[in-house]
């Protein structure tokens, strides 16, 4: 069978379909757009136990990504993070059955790599020599390296208050950095402004271009296997963007259209830092969409997104699964930072503790029940964020 069963983009607002082999960015109504598959071809000629003889690494799902020839992968050997049971931890926080994907381990620190391996392979794929994008850090330092290694041209800018060493990965990769006073958005429309100037760039920012989703969408696909095929019953994702949500629900429903799991689906469940919680706020009023966020600030930085062009897809992806939306404050935050390291061994990222001080106030609510299997995703390393760490 093929190496990819891409067919189609389809836009998730309007219906529309589009060609997949272009250079494209949003649907003509302004919509991110999704990889289709043909899913019976999968089916008739692939199966779980092919997948598992493969090298472990994301594109062991090749027929599932978007990338057509494999000479056009370009990769640092991504994917297959640990799935950790976390005893202790879970013990304290009563989940007795609390497990940890951990992408602190995966090349450039975070999960934002497995977006930029397959996003920076499939530009490549369709011509792209050159990418740009607005970013809170961790992106931008992933796709500046995938796409150095690809020969591209990188353009990123980011706001001042950024982690340093997102700051230090960009430039040392020799990619163009630019540093804006004020939040993500602020770049974004620095970024704008560049390419109506500046020619042969693609608009790489989240969900601007359809592939991003296709590699976070990996973290949903290793969790089901790591389960032996089965799925939890809840996932926690910090959302800032939120594109690996929306990816892990696509990745479980094309499993579950292909007979690989069996249904339900796990609830998910958008965590956001009360300093910044459009989605949270959207959740509680029972809206479609969210609105901008004033004045957003949070220790987790990642997740300072005062609106994101993908929120309705976010909020469909909870509602549909039963999940619901959550907001922890800084405090907790840190707290959970400091009782996951002292607990556990793992030093994570402020944006994958908060999912641990979510998972104490749905515990202490009733919402997660005693026996429940937990997934909570730590999307990046602590080492990202040493202020976090009290000397």
């Amino acid at each position: 069978m093929r190496f990819s069963a891409l067919t189609q983009l389809e836009c998730p607002q309007c219906g529309l379909r589009h060609d997949p082999d272009q250079v494209i960015g949003l649907c003509s109504c302004g919509s991110p757009l999704l990889v289709r598959y043909d899913l019976d071809e999968i089916r008739a000629g692939l199966t779980k136990e092919d997948v598992a003889a493969r090298p472990p690494d994301l594109w062991r799902y090749h027929e599932l990504l978007p990338v057509r020839d494999p000479a056009n992968i370009v990769t640092l050997g991504e994917g297959m993070t640990p799935l950790l049971r976390l005893p202790a931890y879970g013990a304290e926080l009563g989940v007795e059955n609390l497990l940890m994907k951990d992408e602190g381990l995966i090349p450039t620190g975070t999960f934002k790599a497995r977006g930029a391996a397959v996003g920076v392979s499939r530009a490549k794929e369709v011509g792209v020599r050159k990418i740009a994008m607005p970013t809170n850090g961790n992106a931008g330092s992933a796709w500046a390296a995938y796409g150095v290694r690809a020969g591209m041209e990188a353009l990123i800018a980011m706001p001042e208050a950024a982690p340093e060493i997102c700051r230090r990965e960009v430039t040392v990769v020799g990619a163009e950095l630019k540093l804006i006073d004020g939040l993500i958005s602020d770049a974004g429309v620095w970024i704008r402004e560049q390419l109506a100037v500046r020619e042969g760039y693609q608009d790489v920012s989240t969900l601007k271009e359809p592939y991003r989703i296709e590699g976070k969408k990996t973290m949903g696909l290793e969790i089901a296997e790591q389960l032996g095929w089965t799925l939890p019953d809840v996932i926690l994702y910090p959302t800032g963007g939120g594109v690996g949500l929306i990816g892990i629900w696509k990745a479980l429903n094309e499993l579950l259209e292909l007979g690989w799991v069996e249904g339900p689906l796990p609830r998910l469940v958008a965590v956001q830092a009360t300093g910044c919680a459009p989605i949270v706020q959207a959740w509680e009023q029972g809206k479609p969409e969210s609105e901008p966020w004033p004045d957003a600030k949070t220790v987790a930085f990642g997740i300072t997104v005062p609106k994101a062009l993908g929120d309705f897809l976010v909020l469909q992806a909870i509602r549909d699964t039963n999940g619901c939306a959550v907001a922890v404050t800084d405090e907790e935050i840190l707290a959970a930072v400091r009782r996951c390291a002292e607990l556990e061994g793992s030093f994570v990222c402020p944006e994958g503790a908060a999912n641990f001080a979510a998972v104490k106030h749905l515990r202490e609510a009733g919402w997660i029940k005693p026996g429940e299997t937990v997934v909570a995703l730590n999307t990046g390393t602590g080492l990202k964020y040493p202020e976090t760490a009290e000397l």
